[in-house]
């Protein structure tokens, strides 16, 4: 059986992503659809709006055959790290990997990854950072001046996946990038009918306003009553941490070179709220993500050397009979637990304890030890 293999969010599944996994579909039917999705945190530094169980169910129902989880702390790292850690999960049994992007073009996708790898890069790419231009534009700025079109990684689903490529270049996987041209705008507040984004519809939900007609209708009653969640909702949960950790503790921080980890403890102990802790960190040198992403470290307590320490195991969130016939093969390759299992593993605890805090980002409240109480889901010939 062919296996496409999908590095996802569902942040939360929506039109867009049943048409990716209709195409993936229709292109190869019998193939089987593997889905590594961030859990309960995802890459843009925020929690998930909706429990990865909710979201994991919502994919199944909509085309998916299994769907495993992204561990947290590769789920937190940057568009980089977050692409090589989903590769080298499916690498090891899937053909292909099947990505949105503004450019569906392999080859256009494969020369900027080459380039980005090249023995050339790093000191053109200096030069520019050095010159003051921000990570993003010294990159566009470098790929220009090696003589390639930089626009291709000005769009954000581009950027993405040029960053499938150089894990699956730089792995030597042997999976084949399946580009698929996303339309609509990725950041679009208001939702489009055909392609919303995954932005406007968590506005919907989270404003109470009309969501469903966004949303795939096999995936409508997973999100029905579901727990909204927002760094705003918890907003108070991660001022207390920022507010008590020592200086070590901000030192110790993923993403704090150059004196950024500095940055972030002064703010932390001088201003009164999260946005203006963020707005006095930001500068044309770091993005707003990377700070997003350093603050959500600090709150669940990721060091750099635990955020890039490999996770023993990856967890199985749903399938159906053809995803458990996928899970089995799978496992001549790698060590899978179910959702829910006890395992004498640290990762294990790390995770139990980061699912506890992330009921702190709920509209409503939500009492820990749900990460124990979570079961696979199974969609047993079409029916749970």
């Amino acid at each position: 059986m062919k296996i496409t293999g999908i590095i996802c969010e569902y942040n939360p599944l929506h039109l867009g992503h049943k048409k990716q996994l209709d195409m993936i579909r229709q292109d190869c039917p019998d193939c089987g659809i593997v889905c590594l999705m961030s859990g309960n945190y995802v890459q843009r530094g925020a929690p998930a709006i909706i429990d990865k169980m909710r979201r994991a169910e919502a994919a199944v129902r909509s085309g998916a055959d299994l769907v495993l989880e992204l561990p947290t702390t590769y789920a937190l790292r940057s568009a980089e790290g977050f692409a090589a850690g989903g590769v080298s999960i499916l690498s090891p049994f899937c053909d292909t990997l099947s990505f949105g992007a503004e450019t569906a073009d392999t080859a256009d996708l494969m020369r900027t990854a080459e380039a980005l790898l090249s023995a050339e890069f790093p000191e053109t790419l200096r030069s520019h950072l050095d010159a003051g231009l921000s990570f993003p534009a010294a990159r566009q700025a470098a790929l220009a001046e090696m003589g390639l079109d930089a626009a291709v990684i000005t769009q954000p689903n581009n950027i993405l996946a040029v960053e499938y490529c150089k894990a699956i270049l730089s792995q030597g996987s042997a999976m084949r990038p399946m580009p698929i041209r996303r339309e609509g705008s990725y950041h679009d507040t208001a939702p489009d009918a055909e392609n919303p984004s995954a932005t406007a519809v968590r506005r919907q939900l989270h404003d109470g306003a009309d969501w469903e007609a966004y949303i795939p209708k096999q995936a409508v009653p997973c999100f029905k009553n579901a727990h909204i969640h927002t760094i705003r909702l918890g907003e108070q949960a991660v001022l207390a941490r920022l507010r008590t950790m020592t200086d070590g503790e901000f030192e110790a921080l993923p993403y704090g070179s150059e004196g950024l980890w500095r940055k972030l403890m002064h703010a932390a102990r001088s201003k009164a709220t999260l946005e203006e802790i963020l707005e006095a960190v930001k500068s044309k040198r770091y993005t707003r993500s990377r700070l997003d992403r350093m603050v959500m470290c600090a709150f669940l307590g990721i060091t750099e050397e635990l955020l890039y320490k490999p996770v023993p195991y990856v967890r199985v969130l749903a399938f159906n009979d053809k995803g458990r016939q996928i899970l089995k093969e799978a496992r001549k390759h790698r060590n899978f637990i179910n959702v829910g299992a006890v395992v004498n593993d640290p990762c294990q605890q790390l995770e139990d304890r980061w699912c506890d805090l992330f009921g702190l980002f709920a509209e409503t409240p939500e009492a820990p030890g749900m990460e124990r109480k979570y079961r696979v889901y199974y969609e047993k010939n079409g029916e749970v």
